[in-house]
């Protein structure tokens, strides 16, 4: 990753004099080790009238894999590959800043022993980074860099000049010219860039809080942005940015009970939006109130939150849990709190082990089934196995099924263009192709269907998950035609962080109601022997039932 910063001068003031504030001398090219790599400095040109410093970051994507391993990173957090392919050594990003810091510390500090009235210069400056990720696009970046004075330039990079056609990617080439002090300079781009990436290689600590007050001090406390700025650098942490917000707002004078009124507002509208994972639920308890459903099946149910969420409600007589993964079973139990719950309320739920891949004779006589952000998990050749298993075999009277919804991805800032929204998902369908599949399993197996949205309905590319209600034909049911009884809430921010749970699905980490192991639970057995379709898979399933 590169970024250059030119000042221009005259006789009288030399433009050279921009290596006495960088610490860095015009005629000589350095080396700095970093974490993560290398880091270069070199001027590409240095004149009276014109002088040019350029940072050279080198990323050891080795090194950047084995320091992330355990955290959860892996050096790329909106990368299904990320250990392999990623974008960190090219793409400017909290690795750049951290070089920014470890290189030009003294310069950031405003520091020089050798011209200190240098230092408190305002220098004509522009600064380039040929390629920056914008989560938030050319006007967020607008946004960030405008009030503090530059004048800003950032053009999208396409995804390929080749093809125009594929559109713009989320990175840009950033231009920012003004006049400026150099250490002011150094602390914006210190703080924005990764603000702007909306990821950090390193797992934020209580320091970070530190950090980012001292290089925002003197323009963070007034900027239009600050909630932004601060949520995105600390990484969303709600204790930390409140930490952050008090100290900020102290430094501005504001009362503490008047920053109290505004963060409290401000979080239920912003900073603690419903997630996804959340409507999703609702949505799947609203289709069984109405259905009057009692004996429900959750098919997939990973640790246990909708298997959780019935229990809640006294409709509900008998709740049974399917999975393939023990671990995610165990989890559930352990989420559940089976072993406290009193005898009456344990009398209520089962898990059991298992694989919708399979016709299982447990499953029959149930009420309702439900398949929450389970399809999408299953390969395509083996769906007709699970077809057949869940609608021909098991036969509810009610099934509800939800998915992502593809074209919805574009609204999702942390997704790149042609990603899924989790690293296990082997499809994910448009509005068209979901509901050509209902038909096509509802006209096969004797149901009737009908969809609703969940979450906001977007006017041009539809809900970020799609639900379908199966009803058993014949069946008198109350159930929603459409989306009549399915609850709406507010979108959560492109962030990151919330979502689908903030990242992969909102960045994002994307992030789903169920753990990864746990919503591979269908497509883990394996398919009938000789025959992956409907009609031939008669085994029964195996594994052993836990019971609560």
């Amino acid at each position: 990753m590169f970024l250059t910063i030119t000042t221009t001068g005259s006789a009288d003031r030399p433009a050279t004099d921009l290596g006495f504030v960088l610490h860095k001398h015009p005629d000589k090219a350095q080396r700095f080790s970093t974490s993560q790599g290398t880091a270069h400095v070199f001027y590409p040109e240095a004149d009276a009238q014109r002088c040019t410093a350029a940072l050279l970051l080198e990323v050891d994507p080795i090194a950047l894999v084995r320091k992330s391993r355990g955290k959860g990173r892996g050096g790329a957090p909106d990368s299904a590959l990320g250990q392999y392919v990623n974008d960190r050594p090219y793409a400017a990003s909290s690795l750049l800043a951290v070089a920014l810091r470890t290189v030009f510390a003294s310069a950031m500090k405003g520091q020089c022993t050798a011209r200190p009235e240098l230092v408190a210069q305002a220098l004509p400056l522009r600064i380039e980074v040929p390629v920056l990720p914008a989560r938030g696009g050319p006007e967020l970046v607008d946004k960030l860099f405008r009030p503090l004075g530059w004048t800003v330039r950032a053009e999208p990079v396409p995804l390929d000049e080749t093809f125009p056609e594929w559109g713009d990617s989320r990175y840009v080439r950033l231009v920012l010219e003004g006049e400026c002090r150099l250490s002011e300079a150094l602390r914006h781009l210190y703080v924005l860039l990764p603000v702007l990436d909306d990821a950090k290689h390193y797992w934020v600590a209580p320091d970070e809080v530190d950090k980012l007050l001292r290089a925002g001090e003197g323009w963070l406390e007034g900027h239009p942005e600050q909630r932004v700025i601060v949520g995105r650098y600390l990484a969303r942490r709600w204790s930390l940015t409140r930490q952050a917000m008090e100290r900020l707002a102290e430094s501005d004078g504001v009362a503490a009970e008047e920053l109290d009124n505004a963060v409290d507002e401000e979080a239920d509208t912003e900073e603690k939006p419903v997630p996804l994972a959340v409507r999703r639920r609702e949505a799947i308890l609203a289709v069984l109130r109405s259905a009057k459903a009692a004996r429900v099946l959750d098919l997939g149910c990973g640790p246990g939150q909708l298997v959780g969420a019935l229990l809640q409600e006294g409709q509900f007589t008998e709740i049974v849990g399917v999975d393939v993964s023990m671990r995610a079973l165990h989890e559930a139990r352990r989420r559940l709190r089976l072993d406290r719950m009193s005898e009456r309320q344990s009398a209520r739920v089962r898990l059991v082990q298992g694989s919708l891949a399979y016709t299982d004779g447990r499953l029959k006589g149930y009420d309702a089934a439900v398949l929450s952000e389970v399809v999408e998990h299953v390969d395509p050749a083996r769906l007709p196995a699970l077809e057949y298993a869940v609608f021909g075999s098991a036969r509810p009277g009610t099934v509800v099924v939800t998915t992502p919804n593809v074209e919805y991805n574009v609204r999702w800032e942390s997704l790149p263009a042609g990603r899924v929204r989790h690293a296990d998902h082997r499809f994910e369908w448009t509005r068209e192709e979901f509901r050509q599949w209902a038909h096509g399993v509802a006209a096969r197996h004797g149901y009737e269907v009908s969809f609703g949205p969940v979450g906001p309905d977007d006017p041009e590319v539809g809900p970020p998950t799609q639900l379908a209600h199966f009803r058993r034909a014949g069946d008198d049911s109350s159930g929603p035609a459409g989306s009549a009884n399915i609850p709406r809430g507010r979108d959560p921010e492109g962030s990151g962080n919330s979502g689908e749970g903030r990242g992969s699905e909102g960045g994002a980490s994307g992030r789903e109601d169920r753990q990864s192991e746990g919503s591979r639970s269908v497509r883990e057995g394996r398919a009938p022997e000789g025959d992956s379709g409907a009609a031939g898979s008669s085994a029964s399933m195996t594994g052993k039932e836990a019971a609560a």
